[in-house]
């Protein structure tokens, strides 16, 4: 068909997984290091990414280079309890067990002693779940406790968890922290950016055959393709199937715009993306004269009502609720209302008008005012009012600002700071965030503890994160074993502190025996066993030592004390 039209031995964008076609990026390189590297040291290997990101490829190439030794068992369907996902476990690696008893202990007995006897052979034991962000709270705890069989240098059993981005969200709740922190290797593979999906597509052609004169995309159509995908390897499989047969049909041997906005509308069912942004655009305007007009009515009601005294406040109340009413679907009242409060003058410009958004009870638009708060949460004295972060004295402590993208990285980063959020008016205000549940957010506003869903910050925030952390003079990145300093110095009598040790390992040269502390910390706290002193491990090390307050822990009961406080 149109395949042998542009030269092609095969189609080369079939959504099938073929080892042929595995396209390394730099990224990818280093996942399948981290993962080979977590395999090698035992615990848990996670990888993460969004659907279509090539999780199952890098999976495929990772098993073909696994030693010869190894046996593997490969859960697909994890929507299981526990016995029935030990059960599978078992029959996957060919563990006898009595099937009328079925229980977790017998299970788990069973496959003990199949991992010593591997052991004994010689022989390694990999666990591998695909779509791991299905597994139950209790299930992960199960599969928890499969890693405590070991010898004194290694783990009986390596364990591999792939999975959505729903999985990192999942093992950063609490009941899962014992879990999380045995995790010795970690990656989430993001979607190509252009260059990569250039090189990309022209991998897979290249693999399928096509000859080198042939140029069916040109940079033009490519940067189409990467906004229609979103650089995810599956949606530019799907779509550049697509633009080839389209090219075919028309007998043309280079894809043009037509071509491309035709089969953009035949693989996602709607407007092209051009299409989109003039429509959107052609809405916003309609929105934005429908909300003036709105501004303008109920500017009208509120100066024109005849009596706006206390006695008639309910009836004027009323009927303002009447307007809100009729109003609230459509998103308007709230742009309505900010016209009037900014021209009734409201008593306290700082703080967002009350009816604004959630984000209403947690924010200010005074950036050093939330600086101010934070250093006060954090024990901190602010020399200069004005101007706090640049008063503090950088031997000790210093503000950082940081960009983050996700609930999670706030729970690594677990620092108090201040969230730099959007209003539905498009200005920025300043909340200071002090911890975290697995669904809510808990900020501190004039002294006063809130809480709010995530669901209903994380569209509002921006990324910006500013925290407050100490650290040693001098120190500006890693440190690792063959550097000689006195920072070497401070990191040794820090674990001596920790250990409760009367001398440091080392003083001024990072040696052997610093490393080997460093790799048990980091390990022990969930960061990447590698004995590099790195800004990771000095926060860990900082909440360890009481050095740095940390992001404060909302269990259930706390939760909701906070929840009934606010009516809510």
């Amino acid at each position: 068909m149109y395949h042998e039209f542009f030269g092609l031995k095969e189609p080369a964008f079939s959504i099938a997984v073929n080892p042929r076609y595995l396209f390394m990026s730099d990224q990818h390189r280093e996942a399948l290091a981290h993962l080979l590297y977590g395999i090698q040291n035992g615990g848990f290997v996670m990888l993460t990414g969004e659907v279509g990101t090539g999780k199952t490829t890098m999976i495929r190439c990772l098993l073909e280079q696994l030693p010869d030794n190894t046996d593997i068992a490969i859960i697909l369907n994890p929507m299981a309890s526990a016995p029935e996902l030990l059960s599978t476990i078992c029959d996957e690696l060919g563990v006898g067990y009595i099937a009328d008893e079925l229980t977790v202990k017998v299970l788990t007995d069973a496959l003990n002693q199949f991992l010593l006897d591997n052991h004994r052979k010689g022989r390694k034991t990999v666990l591998l779940i695909d779509e791991a962000q299905l597994l139950k709270v209790p299930v992960l705890e199960q599969i928890r406790l499969l890693t405590n069989l070991e010898t004194t240098t290694e783990k009986l059993l390596q364990i591999m968890l792939v999975g959505q981005p729903e999985l990192k969200r999942l093992l950063a709740r609490p009941a899962l922290r014992q879990l999380s922190q045995r995790i010795t290797a970690r990656f989430h593979l993001e979607a190509l950016n252009l260059v990569e999906a250039k090189a990309y597509i022209y991998h897979r052609l290249k693999v399928a055959g096509m000859p080198d004169h042939q140029i069916p995309f040109s940079d033009s159509i490519i940067k189409k393709i990467h906004d229609f995908s979103g650089g995810i390897p599956r949606l530019i499989n799907v779509i550049c199937e697509r633009l080839l047969l389209g090219a075919y049909a028309q007998n043309r041997h280079q894809v043009d715009k037509q071509i491309f906005a035709a089969a953009v509308k035949e693989v996602a069912g709607t407007a092209t993306h051009q299409e989109e942004k003039e429509a959107a655009a052609t809405r916003t305007s309609w929105h934005a004269a429908f909300v003036g007009i709105v501004a303008v009515v109920m500017v009208a009601v509120w100066f024109f009502v005849p009596d706006r005294s206390p006695a008639n406040a309910s009836t004027t109340n009323a009927q303002h609720s009447s307007v809100d009413a009729s109003l609230l679907a459509s998103g308007t009242v709230i742009e309505a209302r900010r016209f009037i409060s900014s021209t009734a003058e409201s008593s306290t410009p700082a703080r967002l008008a009350s009816t604004d958004s959630p984000l209403i009870a947690v924010a200010t638009r005074d950036q050093v005012a939330a600086q101010l708060a934070l250093f006060k949460f954090t024990g901190l004295n602010a020399v200069d009012k004005k101007s706090p972060c640049t008063s503090l004295n950088k031997s000790s402590y210093e503000c950082a600002k940081t960009k983050l993208g996700s609930w999670d990285e706030l729970k690594e980063l677990n620092r108090p700071g201040i969230m730099t959020l959007s209003t539905p008016d498009k200005k920025w205000v300043y909340a200071l965030l002090i911890g975290l549940s697995e669904n809510h957010a808990l900020f501190q506003v004039d002294g006063v503890e809130k809480v709010i869903l995530w669901s209903e910050l994380v569209a509002q925030w921006n990324g910006d994160f500013l925290y407050v952390w100490s650290h040693p003079a001098g120190f500006e990145g890693n440190l690792q074993v063959g550097d000689r300093s006195e920072l070497v110095t401070w990191i040794a009598e820090q674990f001596a502190k920790l250990d409760q040790q009367p001398a440091p390992l080392t003083r001024q040269f990072f040696t052997d025996r610093l490393q080997k502390r460093i790799e048990l910390f980091q390990a022990n706290n969930g960061i990447l066993p590698d004995g590099v002193f790195n800004e990771q491990t000095l926060r860990r090390l900082n909440e360890a030592l009481g050095m740095d307050k940390p992001l404060a822990e909302l269990n259930e009961q706390k939760l909701q004390q906070h929840l009934k406080a606010q009516g809510l």
